[in-house]
């Protein structure tokens, strides 16, 4: 093909496409000449980024603070990404779903390695003193993190494991979250009662999450994956795939999170409350826990024992 019929063959597509819009194709093309060439910093909103860090005190490790938490939360966003993909998909194509699985694994192996940033990269003195200043706002607030649980598993996998033999086939929805784990873990130390913390997360983002919950009800990844790994058709690949997602996100993500808090939190044989005034001992710890994503791919042994090496690794470090 000639270049000037490629071009025309281009125009010809583009006044196919722009045929609709009650607009000639003569006006879109007048549209691009006087458009200003794009630019990354424009593209990216770079400027807008920059300025979203907004310290609440003088201290300037708050700064860094900040920032690491926006930059979790943007891999959060991409990690719903591509869980929004799976869950969209009607295909069933194995192939698709080992990609995008890994795809979420490389986002969570990231955030895991770069949480040594919370871990080392602040000052303990100055992070104890502006964190009062940020009461009673908590990472625990994180509706992005509740989103990529719901997404992955359903409700009766995130109710709390001491609760989850009181469950019947007919509870609903709403009946689920109320007993969803981390509630528990959103109780005040001292009278039991419900943190502000979890009564502000609970006023702004339960209609969401109970609607979201019902949209992806029986279409969680752990329905639409494991229709893929059945006993006719093991695929290793994937299985592997979400056993990683699984330590990814309810073991090794949890664990870094215990080690923040033992290093600005523990303090001799006692330990600073949360912000969100939430008893972090009982909250973080993997075994304590026992959420598991796909608990079908795992023999009983394995479900008993989910994440005990890693907490006796955090309570024992002389063990190690």
């Amino acid at each position: 093909m000639k270049k000037d019929d490629s071009i025309q063959s281009q125009i010809n597509k583009l006044e196919e496409k722009f045929k609709n819009s009650g607009q000639d194709l003569s006006s879109y093309l007048d549209g691009l000449l006087y458009q200003r060439y794009l630019t990354y910093w424009d593209y990216i909103h770079l400027d807008t980024l920059l300025s979203l860090q907004v310290p609440r005190t003088y201290f300037p490790d708050e700064e860094i603070f900040i920032m690491y938490h926006q930059i979790t939360e943007l891999y959060f966003k991409l990690i719903l990404h591509e869980q929004k993909q799976l869950v969209d998909d009607k295909s069933q194509d194995t192939v698709f779903f080992i990609e995008r699985i890994n795809r979420i694994n490389s986002y969570y192996k990231a955030l895991i390695s770069s949480f040594s940033i919370m871990i080392n990269g602040m000052e303990r003195e100055q992070f104890l003193r502006y964190r009062m200043a940020l009461l009673p706002a908590s990472g625990f607030q994180s509706v992005q993190y509740r989103m990529i649980e719901i997404y992955a598993t359903p409700l009766e996998n995130l109710v709390h494991h001491s609760e989850r033999d009181e469950l019947s086939k007919n509870s609903s929805i709403e009946d689920l979250y109320e007993k969803i784990y981390w509630k528990k873990g959103a109780t005040d130390i001292h009278t039991g009662e419900k943190t502000l913390t979890l009564k502000q997360f609970e006023y702004r983002y339960t209609p969401r999450l109970i609607r979201t919950a019902k949209q992806v009800q029986g279409q969680t990844l752990y329905h639409k994956c494991l229709a893929l790994v059945r006993p006719s058709h093991q695929n290793e690949a994937l299985i592997k795939a979400l056993k990683e997602m699984d330590i990814n996100a309810n073991v090794n993500w949890p664990l870094m999170h215990m080690g923040s808090a033992y290093r600005y939190l523990a303090k001799d044989k006692t330990a600073v409350d949360a912000t969100g005034g939430t008893n972090w001992k009982d909250f973080l710890p993997p075994s304590f826990q026992r959420i598991i994503f796909f608990p079908t791919l795992y023999s009983k042994d394995e479900l008993d024992n989910w994440g005990k090496q890693w907490v006796e690794h955090i309570f024992n470090p002389q063990n190690n």
